[in-house]
């Protein structure tokens, strides 16, 4: 029967395959018939090697394997599936168990608890990580400015070692010719300072300090009144006195910045009213608001204006209701309107210097400084043609057109930080020194500047602000993390 059905089948594959196919019979070692065929490969031209039969017998196991594990891992999961399924079967079944549902409920909360925990925790490691970008950014920037300022120390000390002996010469020379001098024109005093040069004024300053005139009669400020005096008029700057403190920043953001009042404030703000800028940072554009001094001090800001453009600084004023703020980056001053939380006029300082070109001493990027006194808005910087001394012009505050323009003899980076009383640019001296100065002033008026030593204490080590408030007659000035002010006292030739 066997043999029939293997006949069949020789036949079948004959007629399927043609003549290749090959019938054998041959007797085993035990006597039996064995009956065999070959049937020809119709994909293979010839057998593979042994290596490669291995080869592929492993690739067949291991995606046997693979697929063992999926075929696991599905099992599992659908284990999974149908107890869940069960259970809710159970739960909501008629009369079923409220107790599981309830706490398959209270499972599912506290999943979704513990997520939101995750995600907030996430946020708040982002913002931590954000905050030590900032901090990193700061540091290497005043790093930076730190190298820039010990060599522009070392220039200044090696000029001024020069002009020491410089002086010391013209000085025996002076004293030699002296006697000749008196012979032919009398007693003469030789005047230790030259005010059309400003190229060593800040070394003068160091050596000599000038007393405020006695031809003059004080006047104080608000904080000092004097009898018979109505301290309402203009004059010179004969004292100021020492900070009051009001509040301290919170933040490393807050190592540089301004606050200031409105001099001339219009609806809805007052006289009260007070702003706040952090100045740490490459895009500054928070300026919190606050509705009086008490909010001020407790920190609990009504408002926080978030400007369209980036301000540069610690320069920027409030005036008449508007922001006036340095562009960053660039020399372009601009006019916020605070009502309506809109840039209203942006205009070029000519010439001036930007980002670094001409700062104060401390640095920070201050060329270009926003001031405002009784005569009105004006501003502070250089440019190339001035080769680093101060120019000084006065704003339409409108149209931000420039109406006048002085250009003193005052380094301005030979200074610490300046600001405007009556119509008068003062500087001072350092912006470290405990034991600082009021060292120059520059009178617009007769477009002259004479030497000054008015005692101006740096409290707290660092100060990167001082304006003039006119209404109050004080100074505010950002010392350290610290907003202060000053008193001050004018006085009338």
């Amino acid at each position: 029967m066997l043999a029939v059905w293997l006949l069949l089948s020789v036949g079948l594959a004959r007629a399927a395959l043609g003549s290749t196919v090959h019938l054998r019979r041959v007797n085993d070692r035990n006597g039996r018939c064995i009956y065999s065929f070959a049937v020809p490969s119709p994909n293979e031209a010839s057998c593979p090697e042994p290596g490669q039969a291995t080869s592929a017998i492993r690739e067949l196991q291991r995606e046997s394997n693979v697929q063992h594990s999926e075929l696991e891992s599905a099992k599992a999961r659908l284990s999974l599936l149908e107890n869940l399924v069960t259970q809710l079967h159970v739960a909501l079944g008629a009369g079923g168990s409220s107790a599981s549902a309830a706490e398959l409920q209270r499972e599912l909360d506290r999943l979704r608890m513990e997520r939101a925990q995750q995600e907030s925790q996430i946020s708040r490691l982002e913002a931590a990580y954000s905050t030590l970008g900032q901090e990193k950014s700061f540091l290497e920037e005043e790093k930076r400015r730190l190298e820039q300022e010990k060599a522009e120390l070392g220039r200044r000390l090696e000029s001024s070692t020069q002009e020491i002996a410089r002086l010391r010469a013209s000085q025996r020379h002076q004293v030699s010719e002296a006697p000749a001098q008196d012979s032919q024109q009398g007693s003469q005093e030789v005047s230790k300072w030259d005010l059309e040069s400003f190229d060593y004024q800040e070394l003068k300053s160091e050596l000599t300090e000038v007393p405020a005139s006695s031809v003059f009669e004080e006047r104080p400020s608000p904080s000092h009144p004097a009898i018979g005096d109505t301290a309402t008029g203009c004059g010179e700057l004969v004292w100021v006195g020492e900070p009051v403190t009001f509040r301290r920043a919170e933040t490393i953001a807050g190592k540089y910045g301004m606050w200031m009042k409105d001099p001339e404030p219009v609806p809805p703000y007052t006289h009260e009213t007070t702003w706040r800028v952090d100045a740490i940072g490459t895009d500054i554009r928070q300026v919190f608001e606050y509705d009086d001094a008490d909010q001020f001090m407790k920190g609990y800001p009504s408002k926080v204006h978030v400007l369209p453009r980036s301000m540069e600084s610690t320069g920027a004023i409030i005036y008449r209701g508007s922001l006036y703020f340095q562009q960053r980056k660039s020399r372009t001053v601009a006019k916020y309107d605070l009502k309506t939380e809109t840039i209203t006029v942006q205009k070029d300082i000519p010439s001036a210097g930007y980002h670094g070109q001409f700062p104060y001493s401390w640095g920070g990027y201050t060329d270009i400084d926003l001031a405002v006194d009784e005569m009105g808005l004006w501003v502070t910087y250089s440019t190339d043609k001035a080769k680093g001394a101060i120019v000084l012009s006065k704003l339409d505050p409108e149209t931000l057109e420039v109406e006048q323009t002085w250009e003193t003899n005052i380094r301005k980076q030979a200074v610490a930080n300046s600001f405007m009383i009556c119509g008068t640019l003062y500087t001072i001296s350092s912006y470290s020194a405990p034991d600082s100065t009021v060292n120059f002033a520059y009178h617009t008026a007769t477009s002259t500047s004479e030497p000054l030593s008015i005692r101006f204490e740096n409290r707290y080590g660092y100060s990167s602000m001082v304006d003039y408030n006119p209404t109050e007659r004080k100074l505010f000035a950002w010392d350290n993390f610290n907003m202060v002010t000053y008193d001050i006292r004018l006085s009338t030739i």
